[in-house]
């Protein structure tokens, strides 16, 4: 059963991103998203699952579907908590930009850390080498060096993705001053991480205050990955910081891999809606489609990168 719920995620997303992708570069954020999101709840009624979204849109009076707190699946099957996202990078979809994707990320019942109301979350995602040295409270200088010395690298020879952000002005120079080169970009926290937490990829590692949605979301693939990931609540107003206190989290926590995400029967899947440096976008032509994923299924650590021929219908 967790072999065909690692294959369905992926069916999930790329019904998602297959709706977004006629949105691209239209500068109608809501709508694409609002496909993506009708796309995504339709393909989750016909898996057999029951699941509970711990992490969607928002809240019932705000998000018509895929809402915190919403049963999805047809009811049979594994019980899961589920994290989506059906457009990661709205504004990169809206804009016409690299790396928009279409994410979900599920696990058992109840392993799924709920964060509430929280909206941000610092985060520092790398390779597992790194694991136990790192240190969310500590100079970046020290964290760089750190996982430099873990991966066998100098320090001016690490990238680091940060989002290019107002509130990481003095991170970015810190960055700069260590000699570590930096990846800037506007959007795409789950990208981002999960380009950090894959060996193969040019980021080593991602650092600086994101969402914390993403977050989560990016912890279900990283734990699948088993890689590295370190983070904390990071309200950015006063009345965050009040709703986060309210509904019962501490945010001075310090949040692991194993904090997020309980389980290690984590799983991940993510579709590419425009192309990017971590997936390819999708791609229509006169018989349909072609769209590209990654599937992780953290039961058995096997990671795929899968290319779908979507062929359209005749009758």
């Amino acid at each position: 059963m967790y072999k065909n719920l690692a294959l369905n995620l992926v069916r999930v997303t790329e019904s998602a991103a297959l709706e977004a992708v006629k949105f691209l570069g239209k500068g109608l954020k809501e709508a694409g998203d609002g496909a993506a999101v009708d796309a995504m709840r339709k393909a989750f009624s016909t898996i057999d699952i029951s699941g509970r979204i711990v992490i969607g849109e928002g809240e019932k009076d705000q998000a018509p579907m895929l809402f915190n707190g919403e049963r999805v699946g047809n009811g049979n099957g594994l019980v899961m908590d589920l994290a989506v996202d059906p457009v990661e990078g709205t504004n990169l979809l809206a804009r016409g930009r690299a790396n928009a994707i279409a994410v979900v990320g599920a696990c058992p019942a109840g392993t799924m850390y709920d964060p509430g109301p929280s909206f941000y979350m610092k985060k520092i995602v790398g390779p597992k080498e790194a694991a136990g040295s790192i240190d969310i409270d500590a100079p970046v200088k020290d964290n760089l060096i750190s996982i430099a010395k873990a991966i066998g690298k100098a320090v001016d020879e690490l990238v680091v993705f940060v989002l290019e952000k107002p509130r990481h002005k003095q991170l970015i120079a810190d960055i700069r001053k260590t000699g570590a080169c930096i990846q800037l970009h506007t959007d795409g926290d789950v990208a981002g991480s999960l380009m950090a937490a894959d060996p193969g990829s040019e980021v080593d590692v991602m650092m600086g205050t994101g969402g914390t949605p993403e977050g989560v979301i990016s912890a279900c693939a990283i734990r699948a990955l088993d890689g590295l990931m370190i983070a904390r609540l990071d309200p950015q107003s006063e009345e965050e910081r009040k709703s986060i206190a309210e509904y019962g989290k501490d945010v001075k926590e310090i949040l692991t891999l194993e904090t997020l995400i309980k389980s290690r029967d984590a799983f991940f899947a993510a579709t590419g809606i425009s192309g990017g440096a971590f997936l390819r976008g999708v791609k229509y032509h006169s018989k349909g489609a072609v769209s590209h994923s990654m599937v992780i299924n953290g039961n058995t650590g096997t990671v795929r990168w899968m290319t779908s021929h979507h062929h359209r219908r005749m009758d």
